[in-house]
């Protein structure tokens, strides 16, 4: 089971406004990490190791050549040089994968290519191009093919230089030891992590799996980009938007394409989904207008008679100020946040498995700010990542503006920023408007101004939440 109900505030709370901390606070106490399952390499990449991983074979686990060239006795090319090569006999090829392996003795070389064993009686490699390449001729300048041996290859080597006992050899366990720590418990598992696990011959790996989120978008009014807008339609950028973020944060996204305004559709569709979700995102209907679909769908509705997501009647809760059904293990709390954008805001869990919904305004910018600030850590948490990487990092930086950035009173505002590391400054990108995708899409970062702070006067300082 991945979550619990989340907390409410009692009777005596009212209407009251939210803070961003509690609310975040109240998500992330009610999401549990999911249980971990044996999945195949590359089924867990992007997943969290739940298991410390040892090597059970040293890397590499032979001693091995980092060069084309030649397998030879340091003896035999000691004071090699141009003008005095030492001539070596030629005894056979050694290729990567080779198993019998000829002895080198005394006056003998074998040519040897990168990856391959190093053969019994070699001390070193010299590499090809210290050599004629069994030609005859001057320098080399690569190998010849196995296939052309022996008539260029074979016979004869000159080598032009001296070589050092183990040069170019890579040694049995330089990488790794038998026994040593591959990766530790709660790494995420990225390309160079899963070639690790590949090369030490772990063919599954015991992981939580990547949370699978659906995004649901509510309104009447949404058109599937690609199709022609008709009259008062606007095309449904927030599912693409917000399923996007999801697969950033490390999620399985799945889009549901815009439901209309209509709460049993809407109740139908949430069951529907249920069965692939560990999480559920809608976005619009929160608010207070006549066609707030998600709270006339998802609010307690016992006094109707009305069935909720899980199709069974409930009465109301106690009279605490906010709208919630409590029905066969489903409670959403939709309630107000001192913040801006995004005032208006649900949470809860739905269905016999306790599956967590956030339910987020319409409005382009407050939805995706809202999903950066809450839905991005819950889908962390439910992967089981430590608290260090939960959340966005943040830095601190010098406000870059013509003029003051105006913030009302008792709201924690989040404006769209671009942030310059290299001189820790930060500029506003459009404006405040909770409509403006295009700024959004040209930002980098959110501005933080405080409640209690309703100016911020260019080159004073201020938080930065990083989103890149």
């Amino acid at each position: 089971m991945s979550s619990s109900a989340p907390q409410h505030p009692g009777p005596a709370d009212g209407h009251r406004l939210w803070s961003v901390d509690e609310h975040l606070a109240d998500v992330l106490g009610a999401v549990r990490p999911l249980e971990p399952i044996e999945l195949q390499l590359l089924d867990a990449q992007g997943c969290v190791l739940v298991e410390d991983v040892t090597v059970p074979v040293a890397l590499p686990p032979f001693d091995n050549s980092s060069m084309d060239g030649y397998a030879v006795r340091t003896a035999d090319v000691q004071g090699a040089s141009e003008e005095f090569p030492a001539v070596l006999t030629v005894i056979g090829d050694v290729a990567a994968g080779s198993g019998e392996l000829p002895t080198v003795g005394p006056g003998e070389a074998a040519r040897i290519m990168t990856g391959a064993p190093l053969p019994p009686g070699a001390e070193a490699v010299v590499p090809v191009e210290w050599t004629d390449g069994g030609t005859g001729g001057g320098a080399a300048s690569g190998m010849t093919p196995a296939s052309a041996a022996p008539e260029r290859a074979g016979g004869e080597v000159r080598v032009h230089r001296a070589a050092e006992a183990r040069a170019h050899v890579r040694a049995r366990g330089s990488d790794v030891q038998a026994g040593d720590l591959a990766l530790a418990a709660g790494t995420v598992l990225g390309p160079p992590q899963i070639a690790l696990l590949a090369a030490i011959g772990r063919g599954t790996v015991r992981v939580r799996p990547r949370p699978r989120v659906v995004v649901l978008s509510t309104g009447s009014e949404l058109v599937q980009p690609g199709e022609p807008l008709t009259a008062g339609a606007i095309y449904d950028s927030n599912s693409f938007a917000l399923a996007a973020a999801a697969r950033d944060a490390g999620a399985i996204a799945y889009r549901v394409g815009a439901v209309a305004d209509d709460a049993d559709t809407l109740r139908s569709t949430i069951e529907d989904q249920l069965i692939r979700a560990d999480l559920l995102v809608t976005t619009g209907g929160v608010s207070v207008g006549a066609y707030d679909v998600v709270k006339e769908a998802l609010s307690s509705v016992g006094t109707s008679g009305t069935s909720t997501a899980s199709g069974t009647s409930t009465a109301s809760g106690p009279g605490d100020g906010h709208a919630d059904v409590d029905v066969d293990a489903t409670r959403i709390d939709f309630r107000k946040l001192a913040m801006q954008p995004g005032k208006p805001q649900g949470f809860g869990t739905i269905g016999p498995d306790h599956t967590p919904l956030l339910a987020l305004p319409g409005n382009p910018v407050s939805s995706y700010v809202s999903f950066e600030l809450f839905v991005r850590p819950a889908i962390r948490a439910l992967m089981g990542l430590p608290e260090s990487e939960v959340r966005r990092p943040s830095v601190r930086a010098v406000l870059k503006a013509d003029t003051a950035l105006r913030s009302p009173a008792g709201r924690r505002q989040f404006l769209r920023g671009a942030y310059d590391p290299e001189t820790g400054t930060v500029s506003p990108v459009g404006g405040s408007g909770s409509h403006l995708i295009a700024a959004l899409a040209h930002a980098d970062s959110l501005m933080v101004v405080p409640e209690d702070v309703t100016s911020v006067e260019p080159g004073s300082e201020l938080e930065v939440v990083l989103l890149g």
